[in-house]
């Protein structure tokens, strides 16, 4: 089995903190701005939709935050290793629970990864891994709140300039900064990942835009399709997102998901899974990644020709004339120039490229590489204990650079979060 080593808290993951607050607050002010546009033009509709989307991506991300901040708790020893005052509400359990039910959850959780991680790095003082813990939930909890809002608002965005024919400074402020965001996301949680390979400094910059190409060039032509089918038929985008979310829910229970330590946060995981799982790929369980990411991207490329032959067969041919055929050739180059990137990053750029398996004596030959004992898990600055490690994106780390996912110990409490492959 491979030991797997950790970095210290450091400068950089200080600065991506920080640059995780602003993009949040940028995010957020863009969406009030937009909104408050809307309603003072009396697109009323519009309004509700963008308040409804907002509303619906804080709750689910509030939801998993409180879940994991009363599954933290429970561990033994965690919180005489964080201590209380390194996080911003101590351990006042009802003072958590009245910041998560005002929807300041997520934000107090930026703000103690911020203090905790300035005492770690600028004062030296001790807490390095607890910094590291936060910064590791958060690139997560960044990705949910993602695709629950960012990618369902840059389709709004996209629907209301084709439906309309013309476009505001606030619509593009509102594009900008949900393509910045997503973009941000997706660089932070590779990032985050990273920090749990051994010998993470072989893998160069060049691997991660590799991967943050194929998943942007993917990521944009599904968000147009849908953004395009939704401007001929609106009234069916809806049946369409429903039927769709349905049968990603109920693949995601097929394979067995065990990520939450609650009935009902396993299926809000489900639930967010099939949600996220409409725009983009999301591995969720140990086993054959590759066979379901072929089936997935089947499946999803079947739908989206479905959605852009629609759009073709139900367009306006006067209005649309400049620019179908050349929009139509663009999405089609895009989405194959994505696949391509992703071709490469698995045969040229992934991590299990450039890290040779370490084995310890005794073991059998026919391990899988990417098998980790959490159970032997070391850090540079000293010996973690494994109650203050976060098994959640250890373990995902563990099944997102491995093809075959991870044999985890029966003894182990972790759960394994998804692979965004």
């Amino acid at each position: 089995m491979e030991r797997a080593t950790f970095s210290k808290y450091s400068w950089i993951d200080f600065f991506f903190s920080v640059i995780g607050v602003c993009t949040f607050l940028v995010d957020w002010g863009s969406d009030v701005w937009v909104a408050t546009e809307f309603y003072c033009r009396g697109d009323l509709f519009w309004f509700a939709v963008l308040v409804g989307l907002m509303v619906l991506s804080s709750v689910v991300v509030q939801m998993f935050s409180w879940f994991w901040f009363k599954y933290d708790r429970q561990l033994l020893g965690f919180s005489a290793r964080t201590g209380g005052g390194t996080v911003l509400f101590g351990d006042q359990v009802r003072l958590s629970c009245v910041l998560h039910v005002l929807q300041l959850g997520f934000l107090c959780r930026h703000i103690s990864a911020i203090r905790q991680g300035f005492r770690v790095w600028w004062r030296k003082e001790e807490g390095s891994e607890y910094a590291v813990y936060l910064t590791h939930d958060l690139s997560m909890l960044r990705l949910i709140e993602t695709f629950c809002e960012s990618a369902p608002q840059l389709t709004l965005m996209i629907y209301v300039m084709l439906h309309t024919n013309k476009a505001r400074t606030v619509q593009f402020v509102s594009i900008a900064a949900s393509t910045t965001s997503i973009a941000w996301m997706v660089v932070d949680y590779h990032r985050s990942l990273r920090s749990f390979l051994p010998d993470k400094a072989k893998q160069g910059w060049c691997s991660a835009l590799i991967y943050f190409l194929w998943n942007l060039l993917l990521i944009a032509p599904r968000v147009t399709a849908l953004a395009l089918f939704a401007s001929v038929l609106s009234g069916y985008i809806a049946a369409h997102f429903l039927m769709l979310w349905l049968v990603f829910v109920l693949w995601a229970w097929r394979q067995g998901t065990d990520f939450m330590d609650s009935v009902g946060g396993e299926w809000l995981y489900r639930s967010t899974v099939g949600l996220i799982w409409y725009f983009s790929w999301f591995n969720v369980a140990e086993g054959q990644t590759r066979d379901r990411s072929i089936i997935y991207h089947s499946f999803i490329t079947t739908d989206g020709g479905i959605l852009l032959v629609t759009w073709w067969c139900y367009r306006d041919p006067v209005q649309t004339e400049s620019y179908a055929l050349t929009l139509l050739i663009t999405l089609l180059f895009i989405y194959l120039l994505g696949l391509l990137f992703k071709t490469l990053y698995y045969c040229c750029f992934h991590p299990k490229l450039w890290r040779p398996p370490v084995r310890e004596p005794g073991l059998p030959d026919d391990l899988p590489d990417a098998e980790v004992s959490f159970r032997d898990v070391s850090i540079q600055d000293g010996t973690l204990s494994s109650q203050l490690l976060n098994k959640r994106m250890a373990c995902h780390a563990a099944h997102f650079y491995s093809e075959q996912g991870v044999n985890r110990n029966p003894d182990s409490t972790n759960r394994a979060e998804p692979s965004h492959l």
